[in-house]
């Protein structure tokens, strides 16, 4: 699948940089031949000779680097462009009357590749920055601009702003596409695992419980536990998960971290459910910051491993997921015996603190809270509140 994305980057940003490589060659060029018809109109031509020279090597010996995004560097577009402002600054030097006649810089339209460069680059606003950059040297070189130097200066900020805005249009629909693609081959996988184990594990499974139920005795209870891993099993399969595990979701969260994206917290979540542990959550993804997923999700560990621990082995728990503008709220209750009144501030003074530390500390380390609700006889609810921050849908 990661090899199915890059070929989809690359048809998308590919011709771009083609195309960038062809524009600074012919632009190049077609400076090269302004200078050798015009020549005669030069006060000092061996300035804009050594300048055009130098171009030219500079163009050629520079397309490599704007061959893809990788190799033109941040370094090299400021060298670029750094070489684009000095040809415009020179041209009153070569040309004395230049300032006087709206006649073409030594780069000419050479200049425009640079800032193109930093739009398919980095976007538009790159873009504004450069072809600022670029309309200030062309003023300053007219020292009297007309209108046609206004207009021209003016179309090139808009179009590289343009450019550069539809470059980042392309990017996010080429992640979009990726997604897409990856969950579409993660469904395929899905499906096809479920038919396989439906064919043969639960199967197995049911007519284990039947027969152990018609049976009697220990086989009864052997059919019992058939059914609950057969309940289980029809979870895992249809959430398309794999049992939840620390290294499990160091994977996600690290995958996000790289990407440079919000966390889903359902994807950390989800593979808690089974058939002793419901989970309700929304339709769509509950984005946070990783490390704030991360930990909000092993919060939600620690109070599952108190229910397993303490309300016993026949209760079931129940996970709420909430999500609201400036919160995630997440809500754990269980059916157990209840906890006890002040049985907590007890295990915390014997140093058991799970309770204070695996979750209202992870909690408070967030920005958020950890409430518990405990009724005896009556179960025990858990609830955990984190800020949104900047994060959004």
């Amino acid at each position: 699948m990661a090899r199915r994305e890059r070929v989809v980057r690359m048809s998308v940003e590919q011709p771009l940089w083609r195309a960038l490589t062809a524009y600074r060659v012919l632009t190049m060029v077609y400076a090269v031949l302004i200078f050798l018809f015009q020549r005669e109109r030069f006060e000092r031509p061996w300035i804009a000779a050594w300048f055009l020279a130098f171009l030219a090597v500079w163009t050629l010996a520079t397309l490599p680097r704007v061959a893809n995004a990788a190799s033109c560097t941040k370094r090299f577009l400021v060298a670029d462009l750094t070489v684009a402002v000095t040809g415009i600054l020179l041209t009153p030097l070569a040309d004395t009357h230049a300032q006087q006649v709206d006649g073409p810089t030594l780069p000419s339209i050479w200049a425009a590749g640079a800032v193109l460069a930093f739009a398919i680059k980095g976007g538009w606003r790159w873009a504004a920055v450069a072809s600022s950059v670029v309309a200030v040297a062309n003023l300053v070189e007219r020292a009297h601009p007309s209108r046609d130097t206004l207009h021209n200066v003016l179309l090139v900020w808009v179009a590289s702003i343009a450019i550069g805005y539809v470059v980042e249009v392309a990017r996010a629909s080429e992640r979009t596409l990726a997604r897409a693609l990856e969950i579409e081959a993660a469904t395929r996988e899905r499906e096809r695992l479920a038919r396989d184990i439906h064919d043969s594990v639960l199967q197995v499974l049911a007519m284990v419980q039947r027969r152990g139920t018609a049976l009697g005795g220990e086989a009864a209870e052997l059919g019992r536990l058939a059914g609950e891993q057969e309940i289980a099993l029809r979870t895992l399969v249809s959430s398309g998960l794999v049992p939840a595990s620390r290294a499990a979701q160091d994977t996600v969260v690290r995958t996000a971290v790289e990407d440079g994206e919000p966390c889903d917290l359902r994807t950390l979540l989800a593979p808690y459910a089974g058939s002793r542990i419901t989970l309700s959550e929304p339709g769509a993804p509950v984005l946070l910051p990783p490390a704030a997923a991360k930990e909000l999700a092993a919060a939600v560990s620690a109070a599952l491993d108190n229910v397993q621990g303490h309300a016993g082995p026949d209760a079931h728990a129940w996970i709420l997921v909430e999500e609201w503008p400036d919160e995630v709220i997440v809500t754990v209750r269980d059916d157990g015996p209840g906890i006890p009144e002040g049985r907590l501030a007890q295990a915390e003074g014997e140093g058991r603190l799970g309770v204070a530390l695996s979750i209202r500390g992870r909690l408070r380390d967030l920005g958020g809270t950890a409430e518990l609700i405990s009724v005896p006889g009556q179960g025990t609810e858990v609830e955990l509140k984190v800020p949104r921050g900047e994060t959004r849908r």
